[in-house]
């Protein structure tokens, strides 16, 4: 999972990055709240870790931004030391989804993002997947439409998991490409686009078949169901 982190405290952001990459996650640490804000504006995240009391713009205040301006789903964790019942009060009424006191404690910490992340992804869980007329087949790494096995490689399939996991959710280049090859520095933005172009040419996904990639301009994709039972994320 892709998570976003903002700490001030430059060792204990290297320490809870270490902690949460050690756990398979993608992790992005930012130092001020402006800085946080500004990349997740522009890209992707599953979940977001905040402090509180940070320069510039507070942990409280990037959160009603998150919740105002990103996304209402994607699950908030407030990491601070800020330990009052109105404080996390406050936080848990404007859209946080769990609280935590400093210091942080590894497998607690690891226990409430595995919650956090299975509420908000519950089919992460799943080895086979259903989205009429498509089949997935996590575990054999295999798709098939109306019975029908389609021949993918294997990034083209990840990379399909990854839109059919997140349908009606908008995902960066960025998100996508660590999500698919890793945090690879050499891989240009190209390859992410030509592996879309080829999953949407395979499977055939467009609005006469149920569902459809949408490119959004300078950020990425969105898979689409189109009719019935339809949705997007708000």
């Amino acid at each position: 999972m892709r998570i976003s982190i903002l700490e001030d405290d430059s060792d204990q952001l290297a320490l809870l990055k270490r902690w949460l990459a050690d756990d398979g996650h993608d992790v992005h640490g930012y130092l001020t709240g402006r800085e946080a804000m500004k990349h997740a504006g522009r890209e992707s995240f599953d979940l977001f870790i905040l402090d509180w009391q940070v320069p510039d713009v507070s942990g409280a205040d990037v959160l009603m931004w998150l919740r105002s301006n990103v996304s209402k789903l994607v699950p908030v964790l407030f990491v601070t030391v800020r330990d009052s019942e109105q404080d996390i009060v406050f936080a848990l009424e404007n859209g946080a989804d769990d609280y935590m006191v400093k210091p942080a404690r590894r497998q607690e910490l690891l226990a409430r993002v595995h919650a956090l992340l299975r509420r908000a992804y519950p089919r992460e869980e799943e080895k086979l997947l259903s989205f009429p007329p498509f089949e997935i087949d996590v575990v054999r790494g295999e798709i098939r439409r109306s019975g029908e096995r389609i021949d993918l490689t294997p990034k083209e399939f990840e990379l399909t998991l990854v839109l059919f996991r997140n349908v009606g959710r908008l995902l960066s280049r960025g998100h996508l490409q660590e999500s698919v090859w890793g945090r690879s520095g050499d891989l240009i933005t190209r390859t992410v686009d030509t592996h879309v172009s080829q999953v949407r040419k395979k499977l055939d996904l467009r609005t006469e078949t149920g569902f459809r990639v949408v490119p959004i301009y300078n950020y990425g994709y969105r898979l689409e169901q189109v009719g019935e039972g339809a949705s997007s994320e708000v």
